[in-house]
């Protein structure tokens, strides 16, 4: 059995996913990175957690696979352990949405739906059954990147709101149900500055959702990919103790955002 810690990481071509893989590899994980569509940029997330774990000998392994699809997801954790023999941690970071707002209930069909529900919530919990064995053996750890969205009711839209809110249940389920020899939680970003934000609002809209945003977080300021990935790290390499919790990572803004509605708000995505 190889002796480094293995993770694997949903979703970490790029943003959260990524900055947690170089994090984990700059502790001497190894890590599996995987994406969907973005083949060029897990390579290069590979490259940097094999450059950011050099010393520790840290090596990747770059895997293709939808996580809405049961098949891949089971590839997926088999990979891991036929290349290391062990797997330590997932993390389930893939992710999807539909930028509709909070009224234009029309721009979302039962297809797009369905889909953000099959990535982000079903996604999620085929991946847990997949690893779950395996993480059981080594007493490892799961964080599920969810969103205040499924905490708060606010989001990019209301399939969104609605996959985060099963995500969020799910973590406290398998939290219970996988003790005690895996730890289950989840990190809850609000706002994070990152491209899939770009995106989805567009340069004037992304400036005027953060700039909104940042008015209303008592700490004024939103999250980076390093910051959410910061969290990741702890609850998946410390914590020991720490189960079934849902960490908000929003500058504050769960104190008293479920009270508000402001214009800039109206389309602010809970990632």
């Amino acid at each position: 059995m190889h002796s480094n810690k293995v993770a694997l990481i949903t979703g970490s071509g790029t943003g959260v996913g990524a900055a947690s893989a170089i994090a984990l590899a700059r502790r001497g994980w190894n890590v599996v990175v995987n994406y969907s569509k973005s083949e060029a940029e897990a390579r290069a997330t590979a490259s940097a957690c094999s450059e950011a774990g050099a010393s520790a000998g840290v090596e990747t392994l770059v895997l293709r696979g939808d996580v809405a699809s049961d098949a891949d997801c089971r590839a997926l954790a088999q990979a891991a352990v036929e290349r290391w023999g062990r797997l330590d941690a997932l993390v389930n970071n893939a992710g999807i949405t539909s930028f509709a707002g909070p009224t234009n209930w029309d721009a979302i069909d039962a297809e797009t739906f369905q889909r953000i529900v099959g990535v982000n919530a079903l996604g999620s919990f085929q991946m847990i059954r997949a690893c779950a064995p395996y993480l059981k053996a080594q007493h490892g750890a799961i964080v599920n990147v969810s969103s205040i969205a499924g905490a708060l009711g606010i989001g990019s839209s209301v399939a969104y709101v609605a996959s985060k809110g099963a995500l969020n249940s799910m973590t406290l389920y398998f939290a219970r149900a996988l003790a005690p020899d895996v730890r289950v939680n989840a990190v809850c970003p609000g706002m994070i500055t990152t491209r899939w934000f770009r995106d989805g609002l567009g340069d004037e809209g992304f400036a005027k959702v953060q700039a909104g945003y940042e008015a209303m977080a008592p700490l004024a300021t939103a999250c980076s990919a390093d910051d959410v990935a910061d969290a990741v790290v702890w609850l998946v390499d410390g914590a020991r103790t720490v189960t079934g919790e849902l960490l908000m990572l929003d500058g504050g803004v769960h104190l008293g955002a479920a009270a508000q509605r402001t214009p800039t708000m109206e389309r602010a995505p809970g990632r």
